[in-house]
């Protein structure tokens, strides 16, 4: 199979030939029809994620067709039989979240994006930047029907993760969103749906990020630097960049709640106390549950959600990762393996 590698932090993939993974007894082996391309990603490439699995196939969202299981593999759908088996060519997603050890105690609480001993797809464990995959099936979801496989792609972590921390703003009515990618261009479509008002932050300058906002249903988008024209419920912060958190504290009204989403994000300057008192709430958002997806992908087909992509060949990951770095990306970066870009 073809496959992009990561080989050092900092240097570009690599396009190789790889023998096909085998499945072991509780995975599926994955044709991988499409992988979309998150930052964390980039957090891996570029080295701020520190000790990833090396060499790697970076990559967690990704889209494909069971090609084959493992012998203890049954299925994993909450509405079927769980003693059925996994039928082959079932169209599943991996999400960024791959394993857990499922008896300590945040796996038992609930908590299982918290486990000590949880491995990350892309991260320690080859991912979706390939021909074929292979994944433990108890971590998978079923893609709903409707979604062609390039359009699926982002909603496995820009919007998995994404709902985890909107989730965390309650039943705020005004919600900043800072940094409008992939995460944010979905997650204002699901706000929208349950009339929320969403005020869009870009980077000062970008036009026509803020211009995308506003199609998308912002009621208000500007500079990061600004403040909104009224005081905000709460915001998300989706950039990885640490001087927002005392912009957006400084945006949210009394008892307002900032999430910040990402996995890595750039050191946070010291702020006056004032901006966080007043009963705000400074929060991360770290991972996902398997009840985050099972939530969010069975909402998705209903709002509908759909994803804005740009589409890049497999052997083209990393200009794709380029282009994200840059600020080029509107929506989504895909990269697809099938010719027919279903």
């Amino acid at each position: 199979m073809r496959a992009m590698l990561l080989e050092a932090p900092g240097r570009a993939l690599r396009l190789v030939d790889l023998p096909v993974p085998k499945p072991n007894p509780e995975q599926l082996l994955i044709r991988v029809h499409a992988c979309a391309v998150c930052r964390t990603d980039l957090h891996i490439v570029d080295g701020e994620l520190a000790h990833p699995k090396l060499p790697l196939i970076p990559g967690h969202q990704i889209v494909g067709t069971v090609e084959a299981v493992g012998e203890k593999v049954k299925f994993f759908h909450p509405d079927r039989n769980s003693g059925e088996s996994v039928p082959e060519r079932l169209r599943v997603g991996v999400p960024w979240l791959g394993r857990t050890c499922n008896h300590c105690r945040y796996c038992l609480s609930g908590r299982e994006n918290l486990c000590d001993r949880a491995e990350f797809t892309g991260y320690n464990l080859d991912g979706g930047y390939a021909e074929y995959a292979v994944a433990d099936y108890r971590y998978c979801f079923e893609i709903p029907p409707g979604y062609p496989d390039v359009q699926a792609a982002p909603l496995l972590c820009g919007g998995l993760i994404g709902y985890r921390a909107y989730r965390m703003t309650g039943d705020a009515e005004k919600i900043g969103f800072y940094g409008f990618g992939s995460s944010a261009h979905i997650l204002i479509q699901l706000a929208r749906y349950q009339g929320r008002q969403i005020f869009a932050f870009t980077r000062s300058g970008d036009v026509k990020g803020q211009e995308f906002a506003r199609q998308l249903g912002a009621v208000w988008s500007g500079s990061s630097e600004e403040l909104p024209p009224e005081p905000l419920d709460a915001a998300i912060i989706f950039a990885p960049i640490g001087k927002l958190i005392p912009a957006a504290l400084r945006a949210v009204a009394k008892g307002g709640v900032v999430v910040c989403a990402g996995i890595h994000m750039s050191d946070i300057p010291s702020f006056p106390y004032e901006i966080l008192w007043e009963e705000r709430i400074l929060r991360s958002v770290a991972n996902l549950t398997r009840r985050d997806g099972e939530e969010f992908l069975a909402l998705a087909p209903k709002v509908p959600i759909r994803t804005q992509i740009n589409l890049f060949p497999l052997s083209q990951a990393n200009e794709a990762l380029n282009a994200l770095r840059n600020g080029e990306i509107e929506g989504s970066a895909v990269l697809f393996t099938q010719e027919d870009k279903q």
